[in-house]
């Protein structure tokens, strides 16, 4: 006997995911439910994020979780995918908290570090007890961070930093930040390097930035470096010019593809919740042709968007993911996920203004991950250069 089709998974993707996976999909899931959905609409509204998520997230094994050693959980790629996917069905601000610990800053000093560096910083940042943020972003360097103006000189045997970085997730709640600098001539990408400075650094200053519209409940800081001395042994010595933050971006750019994906459903789920039991002239709203029109919509794109990450993460699971192909992911799930939330506002109606329901939350936090870890131009332009052969940049 044909089974009912499941309207939150109608080409029955979960059969691809083995039962590790599901079983650290739905803990995840779980959590979500517990600590971030009864409280994510006020956190939202009053712009604030939980610090004490982030040892309850290390509990959890989710701090670093595709990274070997030092206290990390040396999961797949695809289960850490399915684990930001679940953070984001929640909010982009603790999928954020998550991505930038994980694969930005311990990824960097995983990769790139010194033995010494290992062992003091990513214990502690697996399990929570001390918080990362990466600077690369400039006011004036967004997607052409070859143009950063951050410098770093020598004096003696130690490292002085001078400059500021924009839009930095974690900011004012970190403990460490890697900064990446200027070494050489300004202009020179060769001359990157990345250095681990302490946020307690005499001259280091992060500046809240406030006002936001979208990811209210993330924690986003200007950073300034006014003369901030650091020893030799802050740098990370295997991260050379500007292909090392690129690396790190790269990584971290797979959870986004998830996590886009995640806050799709969401919508989704919200809206066909809301169709099959909100009553307009003397029926459900979901009878009606034009909103199964609208739930259709989002429902391909949604499993479109799902079958695009799991994709790319069983690819990076193999070793055979490529940037560009990381690009296509970023640039359709989040373009596809903003198309999903729109639909779902005009569904709910003016309900769907509201914090009562997660919708307009996704779709305004939805147009940061449209630009940051590289807009959307950025993205469409790599993969122009991949199918034409032709670089648009220069």
């Amino acid at each position: 006997m044909a089974r009912e089709p499941d309207p939150y998974d109608l080409l029955g993707l979960d059969s691809l995911l083995d039962e590790t996976e599901r079983m650290m999909r739905d803990s995840v899931r779980r959590f979500v439910a517990d600590r971030v959905l009864p409280d994510i609409g006020r956190w939202f509204e009053e712009a604030h994020f939980p610090v004490e998520l982030a040892k309850e997230l290390g509990s959890l094994g989710l701090l670093g979780m595709h990274l070997e050693g030092y206290g990390c959980a040396g999961t797949s790629a695809t289960a850490y995918g399915l684990a930001c996917q679940e953070l984001e069905a929640g909010d982009s601000s603790v999928r954020s908290f998550a991505s930038v610990q994980g694969s930005l800053v311990m990824y960097a000093i995983h990769r790139y570090g010194t033995e010494e560096q290992k062992q003091a910083w990513l214990p502690a940042m697996a399990a929570g007890e001390a918080i990362g943020c990466f600077g690369l972003t400039e006011a004036d360097a967004g997607s052409d961070p070859a143009g950063m103006r951050t410098t770093a000189r020598r004096d003696g045997d130690d490292w002085v930093l001078d400059g500021s970085k924009m839009w930095i997730t974690n900011g004012g709640i970190a403990d460490v930040a890697v900064v990446w600098a200027q070494t050489d001539e300004i202009g020179d990408p060769t001359g990157i390097r990345g250095f681990l400075v302490p946020t307690d650094a005499s001259g280091f200053t992060a500046n809240p930035i406030h006002q936001k519209l979208s990811l209210r409940a993330s924690v986003t800081s200007e950073l300034v470096l006014d003369g901030v001395r650091v020893p030799a042994g802050a740098q990370l010595p295997a991260a050379e010019g500007l292909a090392g933050p690129l690396r790190c971006l790269n990584e971290a750019r797979l959870g986004i593809v998830f996590g886009a994906a995640g806050a799709a459903r969401a919508c989704y789920e919200s809206a066909l919740e809301y169709a099959t039991t909100r009553e307009q002239f003397g029926r459900q709203i979901g009878g009606f042709q034009l909103q199964q029109g609208k739930l259709v919509d989002m429902l391909q794109r949604v499993q479109r968007s799902q079958l695009v990450a799991l994709h790319l993460g069983r690819r990076k699971d193999e070793g055979t993911l490529r940037p560009e192909q990381v690009s296509f992911g970023k640039l359709h799930n989040v373009n596809d996920a903003l198309e999903v939330a729109r639909t779902a506002r005009q569904v709910l109606g003016g309900n769907g203004i509201t914090l009562e329901y997660p919708v307009m939350r996704h779709a305004n936090n939805l147009e940061s991950l449209v630009t940051y870890e590289g807009t959307a131009d950025v993205h469409t332009l790599v993969l122009g250069r991949a199918v034409t052969g032709l670089n648009a940049f220069a």
